[in-house]
């Protein structure tokens, strides 16, 4: 039931499930659309140097690869959802290659097939797979720099030879400094636990390596501080310094502060590797005291690839097991090492028992059933999400007057938009306050206007049989106020 055909069929199901979704499911607030603004934005002011919040805030909080990819596939593609997704797809997709190639380099094409399957059917990395976020070029990054150390001695081709040191280039573009740390601690260590210290300094190109990830990297921060001063204090010293030693920074421009218990990044692990996390420690937990499984353990820690991949995927959440300021995506980049290791460990395991068959096959199904029945009810129920998508739609869509779109005519009674209205208005609809609606609505022979849920009622006694009601969602009630 785990043969290498069977794989592929479920590795194609998962591709193409995820490509519902990506094209079904809107942008819902604030993650998704925040970084599909910042990329519009940057495709339309055609300011390929600075990432900005607003059109006069930069946004400091994130160097710019996954904002370069997005703007140019919004370019390509149109500015929609599956546009701005699909860069973070292939991403995903180049980092489950390079997982495949390690696992069949260092072990076999069946554990390499498991593996791909495995790391396309956790949570976090089946989201990540089509989610505008930073997240999936990060792992990119550090995932080309991890293969490529432990294959360049094997195969001395130059993606691996120098893919250290394109990966970090990759990863300082995508997040930062972490990249080094996330792919510099485990190869490190691997090296001294190997004793190959003088053999790695002797065969790796270090020298002309730092100097191109330097040419890949640098340019852009140098060109980044001349245009806006201060990116480099609040992003080195504020995103990658106190962010970490304060889980109450106040110091974040475009949000809040995520803080939480010191060492929950472990739970966030177990939620981002569902169903395969959860079912690793049961197995363990179960099976632990058997001499067979003991034996089986013993044996995999004497191979090099298996240490290698448990460094890997342990070093990212050590590290932030003492920061309180994390969200459950930093631990993306350890997922190829754990889907190497469950691979390898579903392999070795798939004999004997049917009951044990029969429980890997309903686990490796279950992220692709669970995804299409989430896409087909988000489908037809788009309001059940926060999003500005439907009220957008709909302004877009009445007759127009004037030369000018709808959206101009739309307003939200808020102090600020949200960022899923500034993305499907591309930026026209605006703020209002009340006192504000009668000469917009002279000047413009009426406006569309959304109204949050628990002001409607004192804004329809305030307008009266003037307020005509269209359309809700969860957060705002669609209207068009009459002069």
């Amino acid at each position: 039931m785990l043969q290498r055909t069977n794989l592929i069929w479920l590795l194609g199901t998962l591709l193409l499930v995820r490509i519902i979704a990506m094209v079904v499911v809107p942008l819902a607030d604030t993650t998704e659309p925040r970084y599909a603004e910042i990329a519009r934005l940057m495709l339309t002011t055609n300011d390929w140097i600075t990432p900005w919040f607003e059109p006069d805030v930069p946004f400091w909080g994130k160097p710019p690869l996954s904002f370069w990819a997005q703007a140019l596939s919004f370019k390509l593609f149109g500015i929609n959802e599956f546009a701005g997704r699909l860069p973070a797809l292939l991403a995903f997709i180049a980092t489950a290659w390079m997982l495949w190639r390690m696992a069949v380099s260092a072990v076999s094409a069946h554990v390499a097939a498991a593996s791909v399957v495995v790391y396309s059917s956790m949570l976090l990395t089946f989201l990540a797979a089509g989610t505008v976020m930073t997240d999936p070029y990060l792992a990119l990054g550090t995932t080309w720099a991890m293969v490529a150390f432990y294959l360049a001695p094997k195969e001395n081709v130059w993606y691996w030879r120098y893919g250290v040191f394109i990966g970090l280039g990759i990863g300082l573009l995508a997040k930062g400094p972490l990249a080094i740390v996330i792919a510099g601690a485990p190869i490190g260590l691997w090296v001294l636990f190997q004793g190959k210290l003088m053999h790695y300094l002797r065969t790796m190109p270090w020298i002309r390596g730092t100097l191109l990830t330097l040419l890949i990297a640098l340019p852009w921060y140098i060109l980044a501080e001349l245009k806006t001063p201060g990116f480099i204090n609040y992003f080195i010293v504020g995103e990658h310094f106190m962010r970490f030693v304060d889980p109450g920074w106040m110091g974040d421009l475009y949000g809040h502060a995520h803080k939480e218990a010191k060492g929950m990044i472990w739970l966030h692990w177990l939620a981002g590797s569902t169903p395969w996390g959860p079912l690793a420690l049961l197995l363990l937990v179960g099976h632990m005291l058997t001499a067979s499984l003991r034996k089986t353990v013993w044996h995999a820690l004497k191979q090099p690839v298996v240490i290698y991949a448990l460094l890997w995927a342990l070093v990212t959440p050590v590290f932030f097991t003492a920061a309180g300021n994390v969200i459950w995506t930093y631990v993306l980049p350890s997922m190829p090492a754990f889907a190497l290791l469950m691979g390898w460990a579903i392999v070795k395991l798939n004999n004997g028992q049917k009951w044990r068959k029969l429980g890997f096959i309903f686990v490796m199904w279950f992220m692709p059933i669970a995804g299409l029945i989430f896409s087909a009810f988000i489908a037809n129920n788009n309001n059940l999400m926060k999003t500005e998508k439907t009220i957008a739609e709909y302004v877009a869509q009445q007759p127009q007057i004037g030369d000018n779109s709808n959206w101009s005519r739309l307003y939200y009674l808020a102090p600020k938009l949200e960022f899923s209205a500034r993305f499907y208005s591309h930026d026209k609809a605006k703020p209002v306050k009340m006192g504000q609606l009668e000469n917009l609505v002279m000047q413009q022979q009426g406006v569309f206007l959304a109204v949050p849920t628990d002001q409607w009622e004192t804004t329809v006694a305030h307008f009266g049989a003037r307020l005509e009601p269209r359309i809700e969602n969860m957060r705002f009630k669609l209207a068009f106020l009459k002069p």
